[in-house]
């Protein structure tokens, strides 16, 4: 029996404020925020906010699903060849699919326990930068990510040259 001072744990998710990006005059692609608010002991920061694009999320179910295999994980919200980015409909359906997804994933204690949701849901690091910080090819660990993503606004250093290169020129 829990004393009734004692509050019972939430996560709330948002997915939201979906933006068109440009990465050349071709190709375009839509990322969406993802705010946490959390007093779950699972969550390194209580709140967060990130944004991901559709494919990140792809990336996200099929590591989840690997590292899970007995576990039914939710679908997303299905990719098709008619989805037009100019039509708030199409966009903002995607938006809640993807809302529901992730509540659904944090509903399970064992998915709360892979670094790769944490890592996701908490700093703006790549997929091959999260696959890299969860087998330990990188000089920071897991927590260390989180607490520098949210220690530097929302960036994490990039290690290599070029990287370095980039951030030189955006703080110009």
């Amino acid at each position: 029996m829990t004393p009734k001072h004692e509050k019972q744990e939430f996560v709330t998710v948002l997915v939201r404020d979906p933006r068109t990006q440009k990465e050349d005059s071709w190709h375009s692609y839509i990322d969406y925020e993802i705010f946490i608010h959390t007093n779950s002991m699972c969550f390194t920061r209580k709140t967060s906010c990130v944004r991901r694009r559709f494919r990140e999320f792809v990336w996200l179910r099929q590591r989840l699903q690997s590292n899970a295999v007995l576990i039914q994980l939710p679908e997303l919200p299905s990719k098709t060849p008619f989805f037009n980015m100019n039509n708030p409909h199409h966009v903002d359906h995607r938006r809640q699919g993807l809302q529901e997804f992730l509540e659904k994933i944090l509903q399970n204690a064992l998915l709360l326990s892979d670094s790769r949701l944490h890592l996701f849901l908490q700093t703006q690091l790549s997929p091959e930068d999260m696959e890299a910080c969860v087998c330990g090819q990188t000089k920071y660990s897991v927590a260390d990510a989180i607490h520098k993503f949210a220690s530097l606004n929302r960036r994490f250093p990039i290690e290599d040259e070029e990287g370095k290169k980039r951030e030189k020129r955006c703080r110009l």
